[in-house]
């Protein structure tokens, strides 16, 4: 009875050694297997590991970041076909800008619109060629039109049509045009102890340390005048019009004379007024009243005889 009793207080004692053992061994596995509860899959065992984690801005997903919206200048090329586009643009509307000599023109189907220069000191008696001639051989078979004490007297009708200066070539300018230096061509014409300088159907006269272009002087003779002067009928003697200047023949020469009344002409140049006078719109120039009319389907100016209405 005594052995028994000794094998079951052995056998005790060896279950309780066993379970320390095992209770010291799992400890010691926790610990090297990183605590926290967590336990080692026994080995064979197959481990499914958790679905990993999607980082920001990985794979698309997540942050994303802006879109690079800055635009970077033009390059060089770039800028030049740009300014090439700009220029072609320009040049294809019909408008054609040239500066000259402190003048601006704007040329646009043969009519030109001339800014003269008003900065310079530029005396210009458009009188000089103005003063209208009358035509005693001719007698005027309808009535004056009467407006404020004058009487002003023509052949045609009014028929209105709008001033357009018109522009006879590249080497023609307007009264005021300045002119730094004159072409070789040019020639001097002396009037009245005067002296002018001639160009191509242009009379130039010193002007600050250059040349402005001025009515013809009437009797100033040249010995020629430009191809592209128009013959109009006086009524009694042919004149040739050209740049709103009037010549005659004399001998082989050519003489600046003075409008003369019922002259019908296709153009009036630059530096003309236009003035409404009753209901009638008339172009001025000087002393001169041109009366627009229309003469077989054409539109025309009539060169008007004013006189005092007594």
């Amino acid at each position: 009875m005594k052995s028994i009793n000794k094998k079951l207080r052995k056998t005790a004692l060896l279950c309780l050694a066993g379970s320390f053992f095992l209770i010291s061994i799992d400890s010691i596995a926790q610990r090297r297997g990183g605590g926290n509860g967590v336990h080692r899959p026994a080995s064979g065992t197959k481990v499914t590991r958790p679905a990993t984690q999607t980082r920001p801005g990985s794979n698309n997903s997540g942050i994303k970041k802006p879109a690079n919206t800055t635009t970077r200048p033009a390059t060089s090329s770039t800028r030049n076909k740009e300014n090439n586009n700009r220029n072609t643009s320009n040049n294809n509307s019909g408008n054609r800008n040239t500066n000259i000599s402190g003048n601006t023109i704007n040329r646009n189907n043969n009519n030109v619109n001339i800014n003269v220069d008003r900065s310079r000191d530029i005396n210009i008696n458009n009188n000089r060629n103005t003063v209208v001639r009358r035509n005693n051989t001719v007698v005027y078979n309808r009535a004056p039109y009467r407006y404020g004490g004058y009487r002003y007297n023509t052949f045609h009708p009014y028929y209105f049509h709008p001033y357009r200066p018109f522009y006879w070539g590249p080497v023609w300018h307007p009264w005021g045009f300045f002119v730094a230096t004159l072409a070789v061509t040019a020639i001097v014409v002396s009037v009245e102890s005067t002296q002018y300088h001639y160009d191509q159907g242009v009379w130039y006269a010193p002007s600050n340390g250059g040349y402005t272009a001025v009515p013809a002087p009437v009797g100033g003779t040249v010995n020629n005048i430009p191809s592209g002067a128009e013959t109009v009928n006086t009524g009694t003697v042919n004149n040739y019009y050209y740049g709103g200047t009037y010549y005659e023949k004399d001998g082989s020469s050519y003489k600046v004379v003075p409008p003369t009344a019922g002259t019908l002409v296709d153009n009036l140049p630059e530096g003309g007024e236009e003035v409404t006078i009753g209901d009638v719109k008339y172009v001025k120039f000087g002393e001169t009243y041109y009366q627009p009319v229309q003469v077989d389907g054409k539109s025309k100016y009539e060169v008007v005889l004013v006189e005092e209405d007594k």
